[in-house]
C-alpha cells in the first residue's frame, strides 16, 4: 500500500483535523455574483477552497455554457480578497494554460471528460511538470475502472497532489437523486487508492437543497475526506442547476447540522465490546460462508438432475416463489428485505452461472451483474 504523500490534501487535512470544506457557485455569471458569493463563504470561517464553473460543458448548446477566460480574474479577486484558494473545472488544454496563468491553486476534471481516457491523457500531458493539485470527478457512467484509469494517468505523469470527487452516476433506473450515489463504487475505488482523499459532492448527488444535509451526513459517516457544495446568493435565479444550489447562509446551518464522528474509541470498554462483537461477527460470517457452499453444492446437484432429463435451468415460477418468501422471511426476522431482496438476486446469478456449466460442461461466460444504484 503506497504511503500517503505529502500534497497541498493531505496537509490541508492534517492542520484542519477535519474534513475539507469546497463552497462556490455551479457557475460563475458576474462578478458581483462571484464576490457576493466568496465575502459570504469567507464569514463562516470554514471552508477551505472556493469553486465555480467558468467553461461549463451542458449536455446541449443553448444552454448557459459559463463565461469562459473572462471569469479568472474574478476568481484572482477572490483570493486576493478572502484568502481563499480557488478552483475551476479543466477539459483542455488550453484551459489548464489560462487556469495557472490567472493563479488557480486547485483544478478538477469533470464527469464527462473523466470518461473519455483520450482526454483525460491529454490533460495529464498538459498538466505534467506543473506541481498544481489536480480533483478528479467520478465518470457519468458507473465504471470504477475509467474513474481508477483517470487517476493512474496523472499519476504516471507525475502528479501526486491528487484527491477524487464521488458526484454520483448516471442510472435508467428510478431514483430520488439526480445522480445516484452508488456508494459502493468510491468505496472500492478508495480500496485501490487509500493514499488519494477522497470528496463528495452532495449538490450532483441529490439535485436537489433538501437532500444536500443526508448525503453529506452519510459521506462523513463512510469517512469521506471532504465535501463540495455549490453555493450562490440567489440560488432560484441561477444560470445553471438552480434547484441543488444554496445560500452562504444555508450552507452554514447546514454545516452546523452535521455530526463529525470519531474513526474510533479510547474508551477501553468500547475497544473491549467492539473487539467481543466482531469476533462474533466473523463467525457468523463463516456460517454465512459454509451456508452459501452447502446451496451451490445442491444447486450443482439439481442441474446434473435436469442435464438428464433435458429440463431447462430457469423455473420462473421457482424463482418467483424463492424471491418472494426469502423476502417475507426477512421481514419476520426483522431484516431489511430490499437488502435480502439484492442478495438473492445475487444467489440467483450465480445458480445459473454454475446449472450453466453442468449443462453445457463449460465455463460461463458472464459474470455477477453490478450492483444496483441503492447500494
Amino acid at each position: 500500500m503506497p504511503a500517503a504523500p505529502n500534497t497541498f490534501f493531505t496537509r490541508m487535512l492534517a492542520q484542519k483535523g477535519q474534513p475539507i470544506l469546497i463552497a462556490g457557485p455551479c457557475s460563475a455569471e458576474t462578478e458581483e455574483q462571484v464576490m457576493a458569493t466568496a465575502h459570504g463563504l469567507k464569514a463562516l470561517g470554514k471552508i477551505d477552497m472556493f469553486r465555480a464553473g467558468i467553461w461549463k460543458p451542458r449536455t446541449r448548446p443553448g444552454s448557459f455554457e459559463g463565461m469562459g477566460a473572462v471569469a479568472l480574474p474574478w476568481l484572482q479577486r477572490v483570493k486576493a480578497e478572502t484568502g481563499i484558494p480557488t478552483t475551476i473545472e479543466v477539459a483542455t488544454p488550453r484551459h489548464v494554460e489560462e487556469a495557472l496563468a490567472h493563479g488557480i491553486d486547485v483544478l478538477w476534471i469533470g464527469a464527462r471528460t473523466t470518461v473519455n481516457p483520450f482526454a483525460v491523457q491529454e490533460l495529464a500531458d498538459a498538466l505534467a511538470g506543473t506541481g498544481v493539485p489536480v480533483m478528479v470527478k467520478n465518470p457519468v457512467n458507473p465504471d470504477v475502472a475509467l474513474w481508477a484509469g483517470a487517476l493512474e494517468r496523472l499519476e504516471r505523469a507525475g502528479i501526486q497532489d491528487l484527491a477524487a470527487i464521488h458526484r454520483g452516476f448516471s442510472t435508467f433506473a428510478p431514483s430520488r437523486y439526480r445522480n445516484a450515489p452508488t456508494w459502493i463504487l468510491p468505496i472500492e475505488l478508495k480500496t485501490r487508492f487509500p493514499h488519494i482523499p477522497l470528496i463528495c459532492d452532495p449538490s450532483h448527488i441529490g439535485g436537489r437543497r433538501d437532500l444536500l444535509l443526508p448525503i453529506a451526513q452519510k459521506a462523513l459517516d463512510l469517512d469521506y475526506d471532504g465535501l463540495i457544495i455549490e453555493t450562490h446568493p440567489d440560488p432560484d435565479h441561477a444560470l445553471s442547476d438552480a434547484e441543488q444550489q444554496v445560500t452562504p447562509q444555508r450552507l452554514g446551518e447546514i454545516l452546523n447540522e452535521l455530526k463529525y464522528r470519531y474513526r474510533s474509541s479510547n474508551n477501553a470498554d468500547y475497544l473491549n465490546k467492539a473487539e467481543e462483537l466482531r469476533q462474533k461477527m466473523d463467525v457468523a460470517d463463516r456460517e454465512i460462508v459454509e451456508a452459501l457452499a452447502r446451496r451451490m453444492a445442491l444447486v450443482e446437484e439439481l442441474a446434473e438432475y435436469k442435464k438428464e432429463n433435458n429440463v431447462k435451468i430457469l423455473q420462473f415460477d421457482r424463482w418467483q416463489e424463492i424471491f418472494n418468501t426469502r423476502t417475507e422471511w426477512a421481514g419476520k426476522l426483522n431484516v431489511n428485505d430490499k437488502f435480502v431482496a439484492e442478495l438473492y438476486k445475487l444467489i440467483h446469478i450465480e445458480s445459473i452461472r454454475k446449472q450453466t456449466e453442468v449443462l453445457n460442461g463449460r465455463p460461463q461466460v458472464d459474470g455477477v451483474a453490478h450492483l444496483g444504484p441503492g447500494l
